[in-house]
């Protein structure tokens, strides 16, 4: 019984330890070059996203869902619109994700932004 609680005090003081001595190691900060790339990143993934969205319109366009049974018809649409609907919400996340971080990226040009970002 006392052999458990030893150990369960030795876990405790070096979790503890641990967690004190993160605490007190600075931790980096992200610069401009990591904004940038990441926004390039992101706008070349949202131009792949909006070939794919413009190849599966156009898929939908020439080969529409036509089913006699009307359960199958109605299954078949709506997968339609699921896919197109996925593929553009991709597009646009990916754009506007690029877009915060361009002006993030702006934004750590300015002087005094080392200042501002050290403030609590």
């Amino acid at each position: 019984m006392s052999e458990a609680s030893e150990t369960a005090s030795e876990i405790a003081r070096e979790t503890a330890s641990t967690t004190a001595g993160d605490a007190t190691t600075p931790r980096q900060r992200k610069g401009p070059l990591s904004f940038l790339t990441g926004s390039i990143t992101s706008f070349g993934l949202g131009w792949c996203a909006l070939q794919l969205s413009y190849r599966v319109v156009g898929y939908y366009a020439e080969h529409p869902p036509h089913y006699d049974v009307r359960f199958a018809q109605s299954i078949a649409t709506f997968l339609k619109t699921l896919f197109v609907g996925m593929t553009f919400l991709a597009t646009f996340t990916f754009a506007f994700v690029g877009l915060g971080l361009f002006l993030t990226f702006i934004r750590s040009l300015m002087p005094g932004w080392r200042q501002a970002e050290e403030t609590p």
